[in-house]
């Protein structure tokens, strides 16, 4: 087993000693539970950024056009206000 040192703010300091205290554990069998849960509950390994995607946009536009038909509208709007 190792032996570590962490450092808490006080309050949450005297949060984990009463919830501890209320258990019967000691800090150390505490932080070992919560740390535990901690790595079930995010037991995935986060997506590495270059194999990251944005998820794929949902057709919200303006009177049920794509974003690109919307793009266009704008660009031909926009020739006839320069002309």
């Amino acid at each position: 087993m190792t032996k570590t040192q962490i450092q808490l703010p006080d309050d949450l300091y005297r949060r984990v000693k009463h919830f501890a205290g209320q258990r019967e554990w000691s800090m150390a069998e505490t932080f070992r539970r919560g740390v535990e849960q901690l790595l079930d509950v995010y037991q995935q390994s986060p997506i590495p950024a270059d194999e990251w995607h944005p998820p794929t946009p949902r057709n919200l536009g303006w009177k049920k056009l794509s974003a690109r038909e919307m793009h266009e509208l704008a660009q031909e709007d926009m020739e006839k206000t320069v002309s």
